[in-house]
């Protein structure tokens, strides 16, 4: 069975998303189409729309990786998810591997991330495999249609508090708060942590100040920045070894500003991506015994905590996301690069 599917294609060589018809054959034995409800816009998409990061799937690609849903369709072996209101991991894990079975399924090397490795939620429908699939319940209308930031931003902070190992004891330093910053500004207050957020926009630190942050920085000569915020960490009579700091501007800037901020004992995560090259002194790693981790999206298995966190309101969306018509994903990619979005956007077909 086929479908009428369109969706937004990025081509070689950067410039504006192409809409087009969308091949979506019917789904493999293991997958389902899922009919899209909306799809978060991420810089992710920017990256692969202008042409600076290349995606693993050949060109024209659909992008979009935050999606929610209903599915539609089944293969044979995935019937039970028909009419299911979903939201769609970022990254699909394999779910059989030595990392999948330990619990590192964002880390497995067969996973499939839609607008990257398969066609993306930039689209009227999509064609995933069944096995990650989250199923909803209990949310509504712009309700459901806000969990496609859930599919990533949201989700990617809780598994980077996660992977730090936060308890309520520690500080939470976040460089960057906005997108994926902001949410783990929640994520760690949530958990009972006090957090400096730190950003270079004064509308960012705001918004994090009322939800989250117990104090905010505006981040400008690194050196002074830095001991404001030590001198803030010996207020708060929290010792290096409660740091933990996440590094979530995904600019140059950021991270070397999070790795200058390592003292003895702490743990640094970085979240941000950017394609550009630093310098840092790796050595301090073993001078001050402190531990830095990558970590990129989410495992399925995590997503029911972060799900329960935004039906109780220890984790908000609407102040940080705003919808808008698929229609105009150029214009939305075009305000991101120019950085004149102010809120997440939620692309709806």
């Amino acid at each position: 069975m086929g479908f009428n599917a369109a969706g937004w294609f990025a081509g070689s060589g950067g410039g504006p998303l192409v809409h087009g018809a969308v091949d979506v054959a019917g789904p493999g034995p293991d997958d389902v189409v899922v009919e899209v409800a909306a799809c978060g816009l991420c810089h992710t998409d920017l990256g692969f729309a202008q042409g600076k990061v290349a995606p693993k799937h050949a060109l024209p690609l659909v992008l979009g990786h935050e999606i929610v849903g209903t599915v539609v369709a089944c293969g044979e072996r995935a019937t039970a998810w028909k009419g299911a209101q979903v939201l769609v991991p970022a990254v699909l894990p394999c779910g059989k591997c030595a990392y999948c079975q330990a619990g590192r399924g964002n880390a497995c090397p067969q996973q499939k991330m839609p607008g990257n490795d398969i066609h993306g939620g930039f689209a009227s429908h999509v064609v995933v495999p069944s096995g990650p699939l989250v199923r909803v319940d209990g949310f509504k209308d712009a309700e459901f249609r806000a969990l496609g930031v859930v599919a990533d931003a949201v989700s990617t902070a809780y598994q980077a508090v996660r992977r730090a190992g936060l308890t309520a004891n520690d500080l939470a330093i976040v460089v960057g708060a906005g997108g994926v910053g902001a949410f783990t500004v929640q994520v760690a207050a949530a958990l009972g942590a006090r957090v400096v957020a730190l950003d270079v926009n004064e509308d960012r630190l705001k918004l994090s100040a009322a939800h989250g942050a117990t104090r905010t920085v505006m981040a400008g000569d690194p050196k002074a920045t830095r001991k404001q915020v030590l001198d803030m960490a010996r207020q708060f009579d929290a010792p290096p070894l409660r740091h933990k700091i996440f590094e979530c501007s995904g600019t140059t800037a950021g991270q070397e500003l999070a790795w200058s901020l390592m003292g003895h004992g702490c743990t640094l995560v970085f979240v941000g991506y950017t394609i550009e090259k630093i310098q840092v002194r790796l050595s301090n790693l073993m001078a001050f015994d402190a531990t830095a981790h990558g970590t990129w999206g989410c495992p399925p298995e995590a997503y029911g905590p972060v799900l329960e966190m935004v039906k109780h309101g220890k984790i908000v969306l609407a102040p940080f996301i705003e919808e808008g018509p698929m229609a105009k994903v150029n214009d939305y990619l075009g305000a991101m690069a120019n950085h004149t979005l102010q809120r997440r956007m939620v692309l709806i077909p």
